[in-house]
């Protein structure tokens, strides 16, 4: 049985196609799972909305704690870090991350970043060592995970190869951070012109709930 983590980051509640002003990235998480279950009925999946409930930010008392040693924590430092271990703690349980990630002004809306910041953590996820002059980190996560980011951008021309392609900080910023906790192997589709409205946006979002579809069909 696979652990699948769903987490979704829009800020806006509801489905695109359902709900009035719903979330495109809700609309194609939920999309994924509902599809997913209809091949996997017997998989598992924790849901964790991000959007509607953030996680703590990232403060100097939670860095203190997360840079002191197990073993000589104080209370105060294990209820600091009680958000991060639970967060933590479902990413390990997990076979396959499903995050719908909207972009919000080139990068991840803010309580993504703090769920990035919450589950990129020395000496849970990741690990260093000073020899000298030089650090060296290594991941821990556990191998054989995989990562499904579903996006959506309000402009056209965001991906490999397109006009706006440098300006898209969310898939380099999710894959990067996952990466240095030892999650490389991602999958992405996203859905543009939500600025736009209309047919071209019907016809982004269309495509990528068929290249879902092509994604289950495989796995």
């Amino acid at each position: 049985m696979t652990t699948i983590l769903h987490i979704d980051a829009s800020a806006r509640p509801g489905q695109s196609g359902t709900d009035p002003h719903g979330s495109h990235t809700r609309r194609l998480s939920s999309y994924f799972i509902r599809r997913w279950r209809e091949r996997f009925p017997e998989d598992k999946v924790v849901y964790r909305d991000v959007g509607a409930q953030p996680p703590a930010v990232v403060t100097g008392d939670w860095v203190h704690a997360a840079f002191t040693k197990p073993e000589d924590r104080v209370p105060w430092m294990h209820g600091v870090l009680a958000e991060s271990d639970t967060l933590v703690g479902e990413l390990f349980a997990a076979d396959t991350i499903v995050a719908g990630v909207p972009m919000y002004n080139f990068g991840v809306p803010a309580p993504f970043k703090a769920y990035i910041d919450n589950v990129v953590r020395v000496g849970r996820t990741f690990g260093f060592e000073r020899r000298g002059d030089n650090v060296s980190y290594w991941p821990m996560l556990p191998e054989g995970k995989r990562l499904v980011l579903l996006s959506s951008r309000g402009d056209v021309g965001y991906d490999k190869g397109g006009p706006l392609e440098h300006s898209n900080h969310v898939e380099p910023q999710v894959k990067t951070a996952f990466a240095y906790i030892g999650l490389t192997d991602v999958w992405s589709a996203a859905a543009e012109y939500d600025e736009y409205g209309g047919d071209r946006l019907a016809v982004s979002l269309t495509a990528a709930e068929r290249d879902i579809d092509g994604y289950v069909r495989e796995a």
